[in-house]
């Protein structure tokens, strides 16, 4: 079976190349010039430069190669401009799907990864419901609006690529850069949380979700969505402590602080990113989703449907990250 990949040079997509190979599928990696093999070493490994920018050049690209199976996951979750979440996030994926199907490959699956973000901040009122695949998406942030239009997209061609949506919750793992952030402050003796009022947070192990992709090309109604968790429900603290409890237990100061200061701090950062040009981790839709109180999700037809069994707890996948990160010289 041939299976191409795009955003294999990213944190998720780099471990859904690996999983293909241990499967033995003829695993076709999409980069760009400018990306980065660094995990992507495998000597089995076909490389295909993809310019998601462009129907026509994908055409070129893609024509003569039949995949039966496409997992996309490239993406941005940051951008300096607006803009580009929409030409990256939706356009890449409507400009990827119109090539394949004017190559008239005949697909198996198309996976596409979307984001539990898609819905924005639904249900916060106490006591939290979790966010159901019925409930009508209302994405606060520009990254989210990208991938819920990409996903109106898919159903406007649902009856000529057949294809499943994921929609994990908060992704993370050795090499994931983000997350890697709170653990770098930590051991800088620091903690940092927002808000006063009670915030249940959803994670999910790497692994766990390219557990799912790989359900995904064989189970499952074409069209479904499915939300990806570990199926745990945490406090805001959780997350900060197991980090904590794998460094050593170093001294730290824990910052409570209202939403309004965080409103201040990444008003500026959006600012001084578009003064430098740099994208920074402090921005407008890092506001968003920091101040959002629910990220509960129902996994459940994820788990019926899929054959979806979460294996990694958070405690362990915090234990392997952070070995990955000390291993790895990050921290």
């Amino acid at each position: 079976m041939k299976i191409l990949i795009t955003g294999a040079s990213g944190f998720i997509g780099s471990f859904i190349v690996e999983e293909a190979l241990k499967r033995g599928f003829e695993t076709w990696a999409a980069v760009r010039k400018s990306s980065s093999k660094e995990y992507l070493q495998d000597e089995r490994i076909h490389f295909i430069e993809l310019n998601l920018n462009s129907k026509e050049k994908l055409m070129e690209q893609l024509r003569g190669k039949d995949f039966d199976y496409v997992v996309h996951a490239a993406g941005v979750t940051k951008c300096l401009n607006k803009q580009d979440f929409r030409r990256i996030n939706t356009e890449g994926t409507k400009n990827l799907c119109e090539a394949i199907m004017a190559c008239q490959m005949p697909l198996k699956r198309f996976v596409y990864l979307s984001s539990l973000s898609i819905f924005g901040a639904i249900h916060e009122e106490l006591p939290y419901q979790e966010i159901r695949e019925s409930d009508t998406p209302q994405p606060n942030t520009e990254y989210g609006r990208s991938k819920l239009e990409a996903e109106k997209y898919l159903d406007s061609i649902a009856t000529r690529i057949p294809f499943i949506i994921l929609r994990p919750t908060g992704v993370y793992g050795p090499r994931e850069k983000d997350y890697f952030i709170m653990a770098k402050s930590i051991k800088g003796h620091s903690d940092f949380a927002v808000g006063y009022k009670r915030q249940d947070i959803t994670f999910v192990y790497v692994e766990d979700v390219v557990q799912a992709v790989f359900l995904a090309l064989d189970h499952g109604d074409n069209g479904r969505r499915y939300f990806l968790s570990d199926g745990q429900v945490y406090q805001s603290t959780t997350f900060s402590d197991l980090i904590r409890e794998q460094l050593g237990h170093p001294w730290w100061i824990r910052l409570r602080v209202p939403t309004w200061v965080l409103r201040i701090v990444t008003f500026f950062g959006e600012y001084v990113g578009q003064l430098t040009g740099k994208v920074t981790a402090l921005n407008n839709d890092k506001y968003n989703i920091l101040k959002q109180r629910n990220w509960r999700c129902d996994i459940q037809p994820a788990i019926d449907e899929l054959g979806y069994r979460p294996t990694v707890t958070l405690e362990e996948g915090v234990r392997r990250t952070i070995k990955w990160y000390k291993e790895n010289r990050w921290l």
